[in-house]
């Protein structure tokens, strides 16, 4: 089974452009994330610049429009994630629980949808999915 564990850390939604993490926090996470390294259980993982920089697309109506972050309404944004493979989500909430994140930071732990998890026509609405998602992992787009 994959999860992501999802980083949410209070505050970053209103952080400045290039606003990084203290060293020590860093050096802290490391060592965190060599432990899912050597476990075998870590697929992939990244932090993320804040929503300052970023933008988001919305659909309304149908036709798509752009809003440059920061996002005045956002609570909660993402600051990164690591994505695990496990056996189950009591072993994803295990290693959620391990992290050494601070107060004002907290992981949501969200199982990864397989194909299999679809029904019959879903699975073929979305013929070539996994073709499409090998070929992301072998040219590092994912």
């Amino acid at each position: 089974m994959r999860f992501m564990m999802l980083m949410i850390p209070k505050g970053y939604e209103t952080a400045a452009p290039g606003t990084m993490p203290d060293a020590k926090a860093v050096e802290a996470m490391m060592k965190y994330n060599e432990s899912l390294q050597k476990a075998g259980v870590l697929l992939a993982l990244d932090g993320l610049h804040p929503p300052s920089t970023g933008a988001r697309v919305s659909f309304a109506g149908g036709k798509a429009k752009v809003t440059d972050g920061p996002f005045a309404e956002a609570k909660e944004v993402l600051g990164g994630y690591w994505m695990i493979q496990v056996k189950s989500r009591e072993e994803a909430i295990e290693w959620a629980s391990r992290c050494p994140g601070g107060d004002n930071e907290i992981i949501e732990v969200r199982q990864v949808q397989e194909m299999s998890d679809f029904p019959a026509d879903v699975q073929e609405a979305a013929a070539g999915f996994t073709e499409i998602q090998a070929g992301q992992y072998k040219t590092g787009q994912a």
